[in-house]
């Protein structure tokens, strides 16, 4: 018996342990000398500031419009460590707004403050309610803003806030992941059985936490009767209870090949899809690819223009295709013509922007202004044209299965004529007939008509080939000295670059910068191009090159790659947890040919190599050889597919690593 108290001890301080790890382990608005210490975080603390706690709930209530309202509460506290961190000091509350309504969401309940501690007390500074402050994104949202109080290296700041809302379609999503690190990421979210939501998450982090539970309960909801009477209405509900926890969730690392970080994060959004009242029909809320594009094809700031009154593209349109004997020929004009009359703003969307004859008259607009405008001057002269909706890489995947058109961002027409079908974006001037931005290759994209076709545009569809040849001779008058020429065919996406150049700062300027990115010993000069001005082709670009080197040495050390080799590794992290994702497929070959100078003889060469990638995915080769009179180089670097899965990224940074090493190696040239 006298062991039981024992036992019930420790049967309560393993309780006490496992609550603990249950619950974030601080207690907001409460700060502790104690919390300004951060040596026993599980987190990377480089970062300038670390995310203690951040909480989010979502939870419906009825209001007195007859409905419901969405409140959502959030509350962080954050501990800065140096000023790298002071941005998170910088707070932004989205806010949405409804023109057609005239309401919006409000924002109550703000508070804020932040704590310093100062000869071992801690001091609190409270945010003043005059230091908020209200921006206008656009007709539908607005940000209030706030920067915390009394800021300084070794803060602790904390807010919350409560956003009601009668958006339902609103539910807040929660982002468990960011640009620092968190101790402790949780929402919770308690939704009734007559609500129903499709949930959407994504991540590499698993929860630590995951768990849900069901209560009933009763809701009620008033409505305005007639005079001052008002009427109040009980709903039933099944309501289910959901918290989602992960801890110690690492920083979001910006790195090269990445689409878009938001496409990784560890996040769960929520779409509503659907209503069920008890005794009533389910009513479908998000529809499905048929309804949804239907709907926006009956869009006046969409689809509704691109049939209706359109007669006064009548005159114009006889001009812009005079002289045309066939469908093609007529449409590749009228692509011309848009692309080279209009300018685009840059302005990404799916809707327009303004009226399309405003568009034509004042010759600019928006992506979707322009691509829009294209699709009804088409279908103008009945050809076969349709919208079709993507996301660019930068603004994060699609959804393929739900239609989702929050998600997109950026419009192109479809044409078919004769069985063929092209894709055209006449928003980018340097941009040939069929040609799309590379932003544009990120997946599943769809065609707004009656069939609401998926389209697939992949990275992986792309290859970007480049073709370079280099001839170096000696000169007669010194040796060590070269003289001989460069000439490449660049890859499309390359001559697309350079012709934005072209439009955008001229030709001399890039000239000027192409000869000073040849310094020391090497200059260049004769620049010629081919194929410039056709959008559809690859630029062949060449020059003349000359070396002058020391020819007192009784050495001479060369690099054959020239400015053409890779100088360092794209891959520097030693892991990765997200993919690779390049923009396309790539063939890089060079070839390289340089005569031995007069007096000298090769004393050491590169050894010739040849290195397979992951059984397939791609290869580099470098062989080298010589004669008595010269050294011959030849140098590819081909990668079979864009997207690299994160366990093959290894294998990857190895295989570059490899190059970066090779092409720096050097051709020594010894007097004889």
């Amino acid at each position: 018996m006298k062991r039981c108290p024992v036992l019930l001890l420790a049967v309560v301080l393993l309780c006490s342990k496992l609550y603990a790890q249950d619950k974030p382990g601080i207690k907001f608005n409460h700060v502790l000398p104690a919390d300004f210490n951060i040596d026993n975080l599980k987190v990377d603390t480089s970062y300038g500031a670390v995310i203690i706690a951040d909480i989010g709930s979502s939870s419906f209530d009825g209001n007195n419009k007859g409905w419901f309202s969405l409140i959502y509460k959030h509350q962080r506290r954050i501990k800065i460590i140096n000023k790298k961190g002071f941005d998170l000091a910088s707070v932004e509350i989205p806010l949405y707004i409804s023109t057609k309504t005239n309401s919006e969401e409000r924002l109550e309940s703000l508070k804020a403050s932040t704590y310093n501690l100062e000869n071992g007390v801690v001091t609190e500074t409270k945010l003043d309610k005059d230091a908020v402050f209200k921006d206008k994104q656009d007709k539908n949202h607005i940000v209030r803003k706030f920067t915390m109080p009394a800021l300084k290296e070794g803060s602790i700041i904390e807010y919350s806030y409560t956003i009601n809302s009668d958006f339902l379609f609103n539910l807040q999503e929660w982002v468990f992941q960011g640009s620092y690190p968190r101790v402790w990421s949780e929402y919770n979210l308690d939704l009734p059985n007559f609500f129903e939501y499709v949930f959407l998450s994504q991540g590499y982090n698993p929860f630590d936490i995951k768990k849900s539970d069901t209560r009933t309960t009763t809701y009620s909801v008033r409505e305005q009767g007639e005079g001052m009477r008002t009427e109040t209405y009980t709903i039933p509900a099944t309501n289910t209870s959901t918290r989602w926890v992960m801890k110690n969730v690492p920083a979001m690392k910006e790195e090269k090949f990445l689409t878009s970080l938001d496409n990784h994060i560890s996040k769960i959004e929520f779409q509503m899809s659907g209503q069920q009242f008890p005794n009533m029909p389910y009513h479908d809320i998000m529809g499905n690819w048929h309804t949804v594009s239907d709907a926006l094809l009956k869009d006046e700031d969409f689809g509704e223009r691109l049939d209706k009154d359109n007669g006064w593209l009548n005159d114009d349109m006889k001009a812009i295709k005079a002289g045309t004997t066939d469908n093609l020929e007529e449409a590749k004009k009228i692509y011309a013509f848009v692309k080279n009359s209009f300018k685009c703003n840059g302005r990404h969307g799916i809707y327009l922007t303004t009226g399309m004859k405003e568009t034509f008259k004042n010759k600019n607009g928006s992506v979707a202004d322009v691509n829009l405008l294209l699709t009804a001057m088409l279908r103008h002269e009945g050809m076969q044209a349709n919208p079709v909706i993507l996301s660019t890489r930068s603004n994060g995947f699609t959804n393929e299965i739900y239609p989702l058109i929050n998600r997109y961002n950026y419009v192109i027409c479809r044409l078919d004529i004769d069985g063929k079908r092209y894709f055209l974006d006449a928003s980018e001037p340097y941009l040939g007939f069929n040609k799309l931005p590379e932003n544009c290759y990120n997946g599943a994209a769809r065609t707004i008509n009656k069939e609401v076709e998926p389209v697939y545009f992949f990275a992986d569809s792309l290859r970007e080939s480049k073709f370079t040849n280099v001839m170096l001779f000696n000169d007669e008058t010194k040796a060590g000295k070269w003289s001989g020429s460069l000439t490449t065919i660049l890859g499309y996406y390359e001559s697309s670059n350079i012709r934005d150049k072209f439009i955008d700062n001229g030709k001399e300027a890039f000239e000027k910068k192409l000869k000073e990115s040849y310094s020391g010993d090497f200059s260049i000069d004769d620049i010629k191009y081919e194929d410039e001005k056709d959008g559809e082709k690859s630029i062949r670009m060449s020059h003349n090159i000359t070396i002058d080197g020391d020819n007192s040495s009784n050495i001479i050390y060369f690099n054959p790659m020239l400015k053409e080799g890779y100088k360092e590794n794209f891959f520097t992290a030693a892991e990765r947890k997200y993919p690779v994702e390049m923009p396309y497929k790539m063939d890089e070959t060079y070839n390289f040919q340089i005569e031995i100078p007069k007096g000298y003889a090769v004393d050491e060469i590169p050894k010739s190599a040849k290195v397979s990638l992951n059984d397939g995915e791609g290869f580099f080769e470098y062989l080298v050889s010589k004669t008595d009179e010269s050294v011959m180089l030849r140098s590819r670097v081909k990668l079979e597919k864009a997207t690299f899965l994160p366990e093959d990224y290894e294998t990857l940074r190895n295989f570059f690593d490899y190059i970066v090493k090779k092409h720096a190696e050097q051709i020594v040239f010894k007097k004889k």
